[in-house]
């Protein structure tokens, strides 16, 4: 009689990882395809590629957990890196540059959460907008040109966030993993973390039980935007420029990864180390298309079906359990 619920769990289990199954699956079958992928330069290589994506999309698993959606933090990417370059260039040192920039990054995402919990706008539309508002924004300020760190011990210092390494590993991989650690924390062991599960599983809920749901929405979309602007300034410090175009798609990238860790695009189920796992899926994914010569557009026909079976297992495991 124990036999079925023990396969139940099993298979719940299974559902549960699926995304690190997956993980696991594509590193053994990219390894077996060429020889070059295991070899320590790439999985470094991979990790450093997968940084920028991973830091956005563990901003944006706040904002989903919520039942909502930022389509703004490639824009807000791109023009706080824009802040960060200037803001090197003119001479000022990291410490005031990297937290000016992320607290513009923070602001930018506050005021679209604001519009959302107070206007009771749509998220879709409000990040919509903002993309556009944002990314306009950009445009003006670069005037459309990418704008140099410039020279010196100060730009030095900035470009190590991007391109330094520290004892033989990248600092954007010791980046992405400190943002790990400190979304972890703050959802499981948090009592703000507690509120964003419970936003999400059921707002009204939410709301009844005494909890501030507009002051949680504001918060993730504040945090998502900080997050955007942490990886803007990793991004600009790494190219030595602040491109006006850049972060173009990155938040389709950074919704995949989330929905690909198991996140619920309808609230309050999933976890932020799923979202790594699915930032990883997508870089190991990318590389090993690349190693294998294989074209652009067939990356992005593969990438799309990744995604979309990730949709219908997580539908399918919705309506069975």
């Amino acid at each position: 009689m124990t036999a079925i619920p023990m396969k139940r769990s099993a298979v719940r289990l299974l559902i549960d990882n699926k995304a690190f199954l997956a993980l696991v699956l594509l590193v053994v079958v990219s390894a077996a395809m060429s020889d070059n992928f295991l070899t320590g330069d790439n999985l470094l290589n991979v990790l450093r590629q997968t940084s920028i994506n991973a830091i956005i999309a563990m901003g944006v698993t706040f904002v989903i957990l919520t039942a909502g959606i930022d389509l703004s933090v490639g824009a807000v990417l791109a023009l706080s890196g824009a802040f960060a370059a200037s803001m090197t260039a003119s001479g000022l040192a990291p410490w005031i540059s990297v937290p000016g920039s992320i607290a513009a990054g923070a602001a930018m995402g506050m005021v679209s959460g604001l519009f959302v919990a107070f206007g009771r706008i749509q998220a879709f539309v409000v990040t919509l907008v903002a993309m556009t508002v944002v990314r306009g924004a950009t445009l003006v300020y670069t005037d459309g040109r990418p704008i140099s760190i410039g020279g010196g011990d100060v730009a030095d210092a900035f470009w190590q966030l991007g391109g330094g390494y520290w004892m033989g590993i990248p600092i954007p991989i010791y980046l992405m993993f400190f943002v790990f650690v400190l979304c972890w924390a703050v959802l499981h062991h948090t009592r703000f973390g507690r509120h964003v599960y419970a936003v999400g599983g059921n707002e009204q809920v939410a709301r009844l039980s005494g909890i501030n749901v507009n002051r949680i929405k504001v918060s993730v979309y504040a945090i998502a935007g900080g997050c955007a602007a942490l990886a803007g300034v990793v991004l600009t410090a790494r190219l030595g420029s602040a491109q006006p175009t850049a972060g173009m798609t990155y938040e389709l990238d950074a919704i995949a990864a989330v929905v690909i860790g198991g996140t619920s695009l309808m609230g309050g189920r999933g976890r932020i180390f799923g979202t790594l796992v699915g930032a990883l899926v997508i870089g190991v994914l990318n590389n090993a298309l690349n190693i294998l010569g294989v074209s652009s557009y067939f990356q992005m026909i593969a990438k799309g079906a990744v995604i979309l079976l990730a949709v219908l297992i997580d539908s399918r495991s919705q309506s069975s359990s």
